[in-house]
């Protein structure tokens, strides 16, 4: 390595002259900055830095705060110390360079086209990452054999591998996944305290639920009976069990292979005494006037449980639910001041006073929210027979799919008039 130009200053002045040097363009953000025996602190220059730089007039800014000229000076280092940004290659870079040379080691070309087929990002589950279902399609990667999984794993840490395509249309949405490194499938994955055993190959993982998960374990639900409508391995139903201290969780499933992952984690994390599993189309479930919350987590639409959930709710008291949806939105307004707000309808639902939207840009998130309540205010009066109030509590964004197109959650509270 050539011998790296840097200008010294004393070490209280380091940050003042880092700031100063990368505001004229001359700081090499390659390597480290170096402190020395004598108090100094030598900030190293890109190769052209010497030579555009004034030392004297460098020196002025130490002069006026009393510092000696003599300690700014120009030196050169002869064993500069790479940054850690420098050092550490992102993984995915790391897996770009690894897979070119193993390629070439075989006598083929690399390309733009075989980067670009390279993952960039993948879901790591403890030892196990699982791929997107857009990479290593091309022909190629197929010549390498075994060692291209060997080459992916190692680069990625990990010791198994599988890749995921398209979720199957069969109701359960299960992951059409493939073992590509590794025969045992099951996984654990940690969220917030909670340990989550599944088997990838059987269930579905969403990880972008995470803020929905922090945001229900904030929830104070003591004393409370909650039902999970669309349970699944135990994304929500655990959260409720474990964080929000819910006196009892009522989780329905209809796909056996997470049925029987969400009962493995119900005895994992301790919480099984105060979870009954009902296996099975949650539309033919029995229960009846016990809810105080439901929690109806299903996507795209969760409206065709909304009069299952009407049943649930307390006849004398109502309750809370928390309703999702993929909302296609255009980029204006939403009131998402926070405030609840109330809503009136043909069912004898209640209206506040109008709100202006706070801010523009979500009007589609406003409409979806208040058709919603006002539909299950009718599906209410029409199970009940007598009308019921329900107020917006909140709308929360839990993600993004696509431009205009987001993961919504309505906190919808229900309340016999």
């Amino acid at each position: 390595m050539n011998d790296i130009p840097a200008v010294t200053v004393p070490r209280r002045f380091a940050q003042l002259y880092r700031d100063r040097l990368e505001a004229l363009g001359v700081l090499n953000p390659r390597f480290r900055l170096l402190k020395r025996p004598d108090g100094t602190v030598a900030l190293p220059l890109l190769p052209h830095g010497a030579s555009q730089l004034d030392v004297r007039a460098l020196q002025l800014p130490l002069l006026a705060a009393g510092g000696n000229s003599a300690t700014c000076s120009l030196i050169y280092l002869e064993e500069p110390v790479l940054s850690k940004k420098t050092r550490v290659k992102s993984r995915s870079e790391a897996l770009v360079e690894a897979l070119r040379g193993l390629l070439e080691a075989r006598g083929q070309r690399w390309s733009e086209e075989l980067r670009q087929d390279v993952p960039h990002s993948w879901q790591r589950h403890g030892d196990l990452a699982l791929l997107g279902g857009g990479c290593f399609s091309l022909q190629l990667w197929s010549t390498l054999g075994p060692a291209l999984w060997q080459t992916v794993a190692r680069e990625l840490g990990v010791k198994r591998l599988a890749r995921i395509g398209r979720v199957d249309s069969n109701g359960f949405r299960s992951p059409r996944v493939m073992m590509l490194l590794g025969e045992d499938s099951w996984v654990t994955h940690v969220d917030n305290g909670i340990r989550l055993e599944f088997d990838v190959t059987k269930c579905m993982f969403s990880s972008g639920n995470i803020t929905e998960k922090l945001r229900i374990a904030a929830f104070d639900c003591g004393g409370e009976t909650v039902v999970d409508l669309y349970a699944g391995i135990g994304y929500f139903t655990l959260p409720y069990l474990v964080h929000s201290g819910a006196a009892h969780v009522h989780a329905c499933e209809w796909n056996p292979h997470a049925v029987e992952a969400l009962r493995r984690n119900l005895q994992l994390n301790g919480v099984s005494e105060r979870c009954t599993v009902h296996e099975g189309d949650n539309r033919q479930l029995q229960l009846r006037d016990v809810a105080h919350r439901v929690n109806l987590g299903l996507i795209p639409s969760s409206e065709e449980g909304w009069p299952v959930a009407c049943r649930l709710l307390k006849r004398a008291t109502g309750g809370v639910l928390h309703i999702h949806q993929n909302v296609s939105s255009s980029p204006r307004g939403f009131r998402s001041d926070g405030r609840p707000h109330e809503t009136r309808c043909a069912a004898g639902a209640e209206r506040g006073a109008e709100e202006e939207a706070p801010q523009r840009g979500r009007e589609a998130w406003t409409k979806w929210a208040e058709g919603a309540a006002c539909s299950v205010a009718a599906l209410l009066a029409e199970i009940h027979g007598t009308p019921w109030t329900t107020k917006i509590l909140h709308v929360e964004c839990v993600k993004s799919y696509a431009p205009h197109i987001h993961h919504l959650v309505l906190d919808l509270e229900c309340r016999p008039c």
